[in-house]
């Protein structure tokens, strides 16, 4: 070893300790008759010292010569610090240097090699290999380094055997965009790259590997934001013999474990929340319940204080919901505005906001005074409980529709209101998924989790009796802090039911035997019931880190256009290439 300790290893403890260091100038400082050097490696800064007529003539020179980035050892004795560093883990110490070696020089880097740094999300990209020196990005890879391993740790103790499956598989045309791979000894046919392993695991359950799981990368050729790549990391799982609520204990307790030895903390039991209450309380499958500004309907199901006003607005839609926003009651008409532009937006699309501020005296003052009376108001104010000092906003429109805008809005406020912290953990099932969702430009029938999922069991005649838009999925979702960060459901196990399934989608008997013969074939040989799910591994963590962005979890990231700019990936083929593998392009 050309080092006996690393940067971040020496204390007071240490001190007359010769020792060698090997590292990275994070910055030097020359005083004159004193030289300072922060050496850097992923363990710390170890601060290195050379004096004027005590270090040799050739040290102050190579010393004086450093640049930034330089890669360099030195040697010297562990000495106590006369202006001592308490930001630092070494800050009582510093190394008296008696020899000074240049590994490699280094060319200025493009940005500081800082936890804050001047570079650009672009040219950090483009040097990657730089910005993962940066303390911030090298603490996110080891939370993933930590965060894999307690995964694997749980796992483990649980009887779960880890598997690896094929990465050339077949393509299959539900769900994402495949990624294909063209074969040279099968000219003009191709594997796809796998969205998930799930017919496979399905196969090791039919095979008696009863628990299963694998920390497996996935690829999806689809549209890209902060928290998609086109290849991610999956934390899969399946057991066979259980129900639903084997699966949801089992993986609280990862869930749980994870909590406890990553961010030591204890969230407790995770609550279950129905599909049909997320979408009418909170406009989301994947509600943030950080806060609560529960939606309240002035017109829907059962009920109407909105009508007969001649407010057309209101009149002509089929719903009208709104939340109640604690102590905003001040908020100026210029910040009402601000809403309205944001609710405006076409990627929300509503067409407008009401609102209603409950003053101090209770009076509630709106912006459609002109069509309902103060007892009107006040009914609305009751119906959300509001008080003295809270704000009401309202959006109106088409069922589903308007409660997804209205969950945009939701959002917006909490944020507003300071009440989305990112370390406050909130967690919670959302179960009893529709299994089938309508296409309205294809008029067909969709699965909305897979084709693989498995019908509730009371729900099972509602399908067969063709009542498609009833049946509810034996499916869950985890959710923290309003990200889906896993899900899966109970499989369909048997093949009249999985054939039916396939039935629904559109598919003809023949389409399914040629896509999914294996599978079908593989449920008559013995297949166990079995369901399982799948967390996003990236997501997890960058949910542990903090942050938004699954980015700086992954050490050589895609940007958003789904390109690898520090290697210019992807990139075309050579002719001589494209010709064996009998492939034309029309680029």
């Amino acid at each position: 070893m050309l080092r006996t300790h690393t940067n971040g290893e020496l204390r007071i403890e240490h001190a007359g300790t010769e020792v060698t260091l090997c590292g990275w100038v994070q910055r030097s400082r020359d005083k004159g008759g004193m030289i300072w050097v922060d050496l850097r490696d992923r363990y710390g800064v170890t601060q290195l010292m050379l004096e004027e007529g005590k270090s040799s003539a050739e040290a102050l020179a190579l010393a004086r010569g450093l640049g930034r980035e330089f890669v360099v050892e030195a040697k010297g004795i562990v000495v106590e610090r006369l202006s001592k560093n308490d930001k630092m883990p070494t800050g009582d110490i510093e190394i008296k240097v008696s020899e000074l070696r240049v590994l490699n020089p280094a060319k200025l880097p493009p940005f500081l090699i800082e936890d804050e740094t001047d570079g650009g999300d672009d040219i950090r990209m483009k040097y990657r290999y730089l910005d993962l020196r940066r303390n911030p990005i090298r603490e996110s890879l080891q939370l993933r380094h930590h965060v894999g391993r307690e995964v694997r740790n749980y796992l483990d103790k649980q009887d779960f055997i880890e598997v690896e499956t094929p990465v050339l598989i077949k393509s299959t045309p539900e769900g994402a965009r495949d990624f294909v791979v063209p074969s040279r000894m099968n000219p003009g046919e191709f594997y796809a790259l796998p969205q998930s392993p799930q017919t496979f695991k399905q196969l090791l359950m039919v095979s008696g590997f009863d628990r299963y799981y694998q920390i497996v990368k996935c690829f999806r050729d689809e549209d890209l934001r902060a928290d998609r790549q086109p290849e991610f990391t999956q934390i899969d799982c399946e057991m066979s013999f259980v129900e639903q609520e084997d699966i949801l204990n089992m993986f609280e307790g990862l869930i749980r474990h994870l909590f406890q030895n990553v961010k030591g903390l204890d969230i407790g039991n995770v609550p279950r929340m129905t599909y049909a209450d997320a979408m009418k309380y909170y406009g989301s499958d994947k509600p943030d319940i950080r806060f609560d500004m529960k939606f309240v309907e002035l017109k829907g199901e059962g009920v109407d204080l909105t009508s007969g006003k001649d407010f057309q607005v209101f009149d002509a839609a089929n719903t009208v919901v709104g939340i109640c926003v604690k102590g905003a009651a001040e908020y100026t008409r210029k910040q009402i505005d601000e809403l309205t532009d944001f609710v405006r937006r076409p990627q929300i699309g509503a067409k407008g906001l009401i609102y209603a501020r409950v003053q101090v005296d209770g009076v509630v003052k709106s912006s459609v005074d002109k069509f309902y009376s103060e007892a009107d108001l006040a009914t609305w104010a009751a119906a959300f409980n509001a008080e003295p000092g809270d704000l009401i906003l309202v959006l109106s429109g088409d069922g589903d529709k308007v409660r997804k805008q209205l969950n945009e809005l939701r959002l917006e406020m909490g944020t507003r209101m300071g009440l989305r912290d990112p370390n406050n953990y909130k967690v919670h099932w959302v179960v009893d998924f529709p299994l089938l969702e309508y296409g309205e430009e294809e008029d067909r029938w969709f699965a909305m989790h897979h084709p693989f999922t498995s019908p509730k069991p009371e729900d099972i005649p509602l399908m067969l009796a063709g009542e498609f838009g009833k049946v509810r999925a034996n499916a869950y979702d985890l959710v923290v802090n309003g990200v889906e960060v896993g899900g899966g459901s109970i499989r369909i196990f048997q093949k009249e039911l999985q054939s039916k399934m396939f039935e629904v989608l559109g598919f003809t008997p023949e389409e399914a035997q040629a896509q999914f013969g294996f599978l079908l074939d593989a449920f008559e040989y013995g297949a166990p019931p079995h369901g399982g799910l799948a967390f996003g591994f990236d997501r997890l963590c960058s949910l542990f880190g903090g942050t938004d962005s699954i980015r700086d979890y992954i050490a050589f990231p895609k940007n958003n256009a789904g390109r690898d700019v520090m290697i210019d990936s992807p990139s075309p083929l050579a002719q001589a290439q494209l010709d064996e593998l009998k492939i034309k392009t029309t680029v």
